[in-house]
């Protein structure tokens, strides 16, 4: 039997449990970023005085806002900051979920996991931890005082303002 003139492989792609094309699959591992050193030292908590002071005395604020922007808006500040409270007043186990969203950043910005592990660092350093991660979103052009939603718009905005406008007679040309 020989193969047939159309062009197509032997056998023809109509027959059943032929395909035309095997399914295309990366056969490398996706590209990997070397982890970069965070924007602050750990123990660097008095750069920022006002968010040292809020985080020393009610570090559920300072969480709130952490895991809403980490989260991407798809909880609110209030409600991871609640829960945060709750945890700690209730269970003292409230580094625990902290570590998860320092984890989750580290993962997201490829940072380094220094200057020991994550769960390590939230339970002896808990509110050092968190000044970290706020001042590291903060230097990532994240307002930390109006949410997630209100960054995305900000951004958008700020992106529209550098577009130069099309003009109709920049298209003929």
């Amino acid at each position: 039997m020989h193969p047939p003139d159309a062009g197509y492989p032997y056998p023809p792609p109509s027959a059943p449990g032929v395909y035309s094309t095997p399914p295309v699959t990366s056969v490398y591992p996706p590209p990997f970023q070397s982890p970069q050193s965070w924007s602050t030292g750990l123990f660097d908590c008095t750069s920022d005085c006002t968010n040292c002071v809020v985080t020393l005395f009610c570090p559920c604020i300072t969480f709130g806002r952490i895991a809403e922007i980490l989260d991407r808006g798809s909880a609110p500040c209030g409600l991871s900051g609640a829960l945060y409270a709750l945890l700690q007043y209730l269970t003292w186990f409230h580094w625990v979920y902290s570590c998860t969203y320092r984890t989750k950043m580290r993962a997201q910005y490829s940072l380094a996991d220094a200057p020991c592990s994550d769960c390590l660092v939230h339970c002896c350093c808990e509110q050092c931890a968190l000044c970290q991660e706020y001042r590291e979103l903060n230097n990532r052009d994240f307002d930390m005082f109006i949410g997630w939603h209100a960054n995305m718009e900000r951004r958008a905005t700020a992106a529209a303002v550098y577009l130069p406008p099309v003009t109709p007679d920049a298209m003929l040309r």
